[in-house]
């Protein structure tokens, strides 16, 4: 196993690197690559930090996978409230 095979915390079933390797990949291909990354990292982790040293490390511009990480960086980090108006009176 060379240097760059080795187990990488942000990668921890290696998707993203094997996407990578995929010559010709598709934009959908990365998207659900994606997503199976995104549901493998341990409860806790923090997604942004992960994306953020995996597009260092990775970050070939005119690949697929380049462009879901950058788009997954710019959504915003928390949840947002969603719904009508929010009830400030208990008692009604």
């Amino acid at each position: 196993m060379t240097q760059s095979d080795a187990k990488d915390p942000n990668d921890p079933k290696g998707l993203i690197r094997e996407a990578y390797r995929i010559e010709g990949i598709s934009e959908a291909e990365c998207r659900s690559i994606f997503i199976d990354w995104a549901l493998s990292l341990p409860a806790g982790a923090d997604n942004q930090a992960a994306m953020a040293a995996l597009q260092a490390r990775y970050g070939e511009p005119d690949h697929p996978m380049s462009a879901l990480i950058a788009e997954g960086l710019s959504a915003q980090a928390g949840p947002r409230r969603r719904g009508g108006r929010r009830r400030t009176d208990p008692q009604r």
